[in-house]
């Protein structure tokens, strides 16, 4: 089923075609204006509280063997797109990547280029890829609370579901599209947002009743999350109100899950807008809880002491909060996993942990 954000893609990848053509008609070398992703032209806007691309550009010329080569990929991917779009088909990036197999001299020579090619075509159109039906490999994340929504199946039937009643124990499952044509948020009765970081502590949320105590919504972000999870709790934020909290490990790597949640990641700059949550904030494992709740850990690895240094220069990092914790946990030299919370008893995250620390928010009230 074709949608209306479809067809706009199509509307703006043929203006790219026919800006190419009309440079070719009239003598010119062609070439494709991109900005440039260079670290020097991507930058944290300290305003919007997001990483955003500034305003250096470059081009994609044909003068050299390799940016003719690029433009000639650019054709056969629109031409792709278009395809799938008419056909109400869609492929993963893997399979746009060996679809180019039959592009003769024009196939990309890894996964690598057509994922980056993907990228200059939402950057130049200012559309999604989920609006080309490119998807990614991974599935999305889990979501269990009372939310009622509407999605839309691939047939073009829509389906009103619960995502506490109407699901089982894995709860529902979030698609790759989560656009609003997609997938209607309706109403809910819930409070807050918590995303979590790993399924163990997920699971133990859900089992314990977590979300029907405290009226909140879970989510289960897999690890570092998927662009689809990142753009449904970006949208239940925005368009239900809803506070969002990251419930993650202790270590520097799970400080970057929730910066990419938060502030979004440099990969991603020019879709800051719509995936990142500049509100959302971290009730994840500190270095504090170490000490505080005397928690099991492991020992910093080499790997893990240059990760926090970063940290300590990453503009999303530069509150007193963050610097306090990341240059207690290098003096520790310790890292835990939630889970480690366990030593108390399988309800003591439910029952103390997580109540204590909503409460510092204002979101929970004794």
């Amino acid at each position: 089923m074709t949608n209306e954000r479809n067809t706009e893609a199509i509307k703006r990848l043929y203006s790219i075609s026919e800006d190419i053509y009309n440079q070719l008609e009239s003598g010119k070398i062609p070439k494709m204006v991109l900005p440039l992703r260079t670290k020097a032209n991507i930058k944290f806007d300290n305003r919007s509280q997001v990483w955003t691309y500034g305003s250096l550009n470059g081009a994609r010329t044909a003068k050299k063997v390799k940016g003719a080569m690029m433009l000639l990929r650019t054709s056969y991917m629109l031409e792709l797109i278009q395809s799938m779009i008419e056909s109400n088909k869609s492929s993963t990036l893997r399979e746009a990547y060996y679809i180019s197999e039959g592009w003769g001299k024009a196939k990309f020579h890894s996964q690598g280029e057509s994922n980056l090619l993907a990228e200059d075509l939402e950057i130049v159109t200012s559309c999604l890829r989920e609006d080309f039906k490119l998807r990614p490999e991974e599935d999305g994340a889990r979501v269990i609370g009372d939310l009622n929504l509407i999605e839309t199946d691939r047939k073009g039937k829509k389906k009103a579901l619960n995502c506490r009643d109407d699901v089982g124990d894995s709860g529902y499952g979030i698609p790759y599209n989560v656009e609003k044509e997609k997938v209607e948020l309706k109403s809910t009765s819930a409070k807050f947002v918590i995303a979590i970081e790993t399924g163990g502590m997920f699971d133990r949320l859900v089992e314990n009743g977590f979300d029907e105590r405290n009226d909140g919504l879970l989510v289960h972000l897999k690890g570092q999350p998927a662009r689809s999870t990142r753009r449904f709790i970006k949208r239940l934020n925005d368009e239900l109100g809803l506070p969002v909290i990251v419930f993650t490990d202790g270590d520097p790597w799970s400080f970057r899950i929730y910066a990419s949640v938060a502030y979004g990641a440099i990969k991603t700059a020019h879709l800051s807008e719509y995936l990142a949550t500049p509100s959302a904030e971290y009730i994840g494992i500190t270095a504090s809880d170490i000490e505080n709740y005397d928690l099991p850990t492991d020992k910093l690895s080499d790997v893990d002491i240059r990760a926090l240094n970063a940290e300590l220069k990453d503009p999303r990092f530069q509150t007193s909060f963050w610097k306090g914790e990341i240059e207690l946990m290098l003096k520790l030299k310790k890292k835990a996993e939630q889970q480690a919370l366990a030593k108390y008893g399988l309800d003591f995250v439910t029952d103390t942990y997580l109540p204590d620390k909503l409460n510092e928010f204002g979101i929970l009230r004794n």
